[in-house]
């Protein structure tokens, strides 16, 4: 997971280093231009000539994307042209968040980001949920049309927690956690920059432990958890950070989701704070409902095989969920 072969390296550091450019441009050609090399060089990285189900995904990534690239560009060129006109440049910041949008796989724009992560590796879905979004993100902060944006996040936890009914692919499930917690994203976006820094670090950090458990004992889909025989301190590894990653205390992702509804609620915000607490609650019932099938379901299939992970990877991965319990803590000395 962790070695390259020297192409891959070098467009790695090419994917590093047009976030920054994007993300540190005072124009917005610039940020185009940053746009424009990150996706020429994530391409190279999820597409494989052994793999048809990675070029295919390689190929609809790039559709996308181009498409989202040119319609940036045009409302950046349109935005020059009627510099001075306020109501075509509020009709122009919903066409720019709305490219935005297309590149990060938001609502209504989602319907591609599914399909794609279902044709990755567990390694490029780590970067295509979390690497891929700072850009769009930070672009977006620039030029915020805040009505637009707070529909478009309430619909964001709607579909990503209403869509997960009756998924038996975890890559899928996780896509859609990923749109669900990108509302999250925007509405901490809009609260302030380092409110959407702690959360997106902490999302991060949790998406990096479960796409790393997910690789290590290469499983794709709910059943394989039933029918491989996992050890138990996989299944208390992934109870701990499914309920993380779902907001539930006392867990380290329900600091982050406490401190914006606290702020919603604070700013009479009663109806979004109502609907993202009733989306998190759907997406622990999607959680508990893997962890209910890995815990007390058996399989007589694959008693011969016995998963066993390496001491190296089995102290780094029980260090990071012990971190985990450590959400009350920190809520506790938040809001004393």
């Amino acid at each position: 997971m962790f070695f390259f072969n020297s192409n891959k390296m070098f467009f790695s550091f090419i994917l590093f280093f047009s976030t920054l450019i994007s993300i540190s441009s005072n124009s917005w050609l610039g940020c185009w231009i940053g746009l424009e090399i990150n996706l020429l060089s994530f391409i190279p990285l999820i597409s494989s000539s052994k793999n048809l189900l990675q070029t295919e995904a390689s190929l609809k990534y790039f559709l996308t994307q181009s498409i989202a690239s040119i319609n940036f560009l045009f409302s950046i060129l349109l935005k020059m042209m009627f510099l001075k006109n306020f109501e075509i440049n509020n009709f122009l910041s919903i066409m720019i968040n709305s490219s935005l949008m297309m590149k990060m796989g938001s609502f209504p724009f989602h319907f591609w980001f599914p399909n794609i992560m279902e044709g990755l590796t567990w390694l490029n879905c780590f970067i295509l949920m979390t690497w891929q979004k700072i850009s769009p993100m930070i672009i977006l902060s620039y030029y915020m049309n805040n009505n637009f944006i707070m529909i478009i996040m309430i619909f964001n936890t709607l579909i990503g927690a209403i869509s997960g009914f009756n998924q038996t692919s975890l890559r899928k499930l996780m896509a859609f956690s990923s749109i669900n917690n990108l509302g999250w994203l925007m509405s901490a976006l809009m609260i302030s920059e380092n409110m959407w820094i702690l959360y997106f670090s902490l999302y991060v950090f949790m998406n990096s432990i479960m796409c790393l458990l997910f690789y290590l004992t290469n499983i794709f889909f709910i059943n394989q958890i039933i029918n491989f025989n996992l050890t138990l301190f996989i299944k208390i590894s992934l109870l701990i950070n499914f309920f993380s990653l779902g907001g539930l205390p006392p867990f380290l992702g329900f600091f982050s989701k406490w401190i914006i509804i606290n702020f919603l609620i604070n700013n009479k915000m009663f109806f979004i704070s109502f609907i993202f607490m009733m989306s998190s609650l759907i997406m622990l019932f999607f959680y508990i409902r893997i962890i209910y099938i890995s815990l007390m379901l058996n399989s007589f299939k694959l008693k011969w095989f016995k998963f066993n992970i390496k001491n190296n990877f089995f102290i780094f991965i029980s260090f990071f969920s012990m971190i985990s319990f450590s959400g009350l803590i920190l809520n506790t000395f938040m809001f004393m």
